[in-house]
């Protein structure tokens, strides 16, 4: 690997504590996506509006999402990754299809 590559990984954002990485498996609409976390937990997330307009997400997309507390079904979108980094966190195993 070279150190370009090496930067790149060192670059992505990783999740906090209270997030997991998740794929997009659905399109649900009124800003709700269901989505398959790392976790092994399908959930319905909400596309908050900070993100509506500005950065569209799609079916397959890598994301980080924040579980809710109180209703462990439903979770929050917190980042979309690209596409290379989304490809990057499969090379390392961090991503299982």
């Amino acid at each position: 690997m070279t150190d370009t590559e090496q930067a790149d990984i060192d670059d992505i954002r990783m999740p906090d504590d209270d997030e997991v990485f998740a794929v997009v498996e659905d399109m649900l609409g009124a800003n709700r996506v269901r989505v398959r976390c790392m976790d092994g937990q399908v959930r319905t997330a909400r596309i908050p509006g900070k993100m509506q307009k500005r950065i569209w997400i799609r079916e397959d997309d890598v994301v980080l999402v924040e579980p809710w507390d109180w209703q462990d079904e439903k979770a929050d979108i917190t980042w979309r990754y690209e596409k290379a980094q989304a490809d990057t966190l499969r090379e390392e195993g961090l991503i299982q299809e």
